[in-house]
């Protein structure tokens, strides 16, 4: 098998959690911020939580906006960034992050 012909998966979820390291400030707020500006501008589909952020569309894309995501965080003078990630990916149907907390809120809500 020729491994670099290998394909990456059409689409992709990722859900990440960027973590400036060495800048002597405990809050992350100000980098999460600048994440969530390069997820704005990427046109990708995004949601912020407590503890990360779940980005979806192309694998490429998806990557690729992860990528810029600690670029802008290097450039605003962090030397060392490094992430947290999960990946999900199928083939045999379209699944939005969305998709998936709406199943499991649908069956919590058809036990009561």
């Amino acid at each position: 098998m020729d491994y670099n012909a290998v394909p990456t998966p059409e689409a992709c979820y990722a859900d990440f959690c960027l973590i400036p390291v060495g800048t002597g400030n405990v809050s992350v707020a100000e980098e999460v911020a600048q994440v969530q500006r390069v997820l704005e501008a990427s046109g990708l589909k995004y949601t912020l939580h407590s503890a990360g952020t779940t980005v979806e569309g192309s694998w490429d894309d998806v990557m690729a906006a992860i990528g810029k995501a600690h670029a802008v965080v290097h450039q605003k003078g962090v030397v060392r960034v490094q992430s947290s990630m999960r990946v999900g990916s199928r083939t045999d149907k379209k699944q939005t992050a969305e998709d998936k907390v709406k199943r499991v809120e649908d069956l919590l809500g058809n036990k009561s």
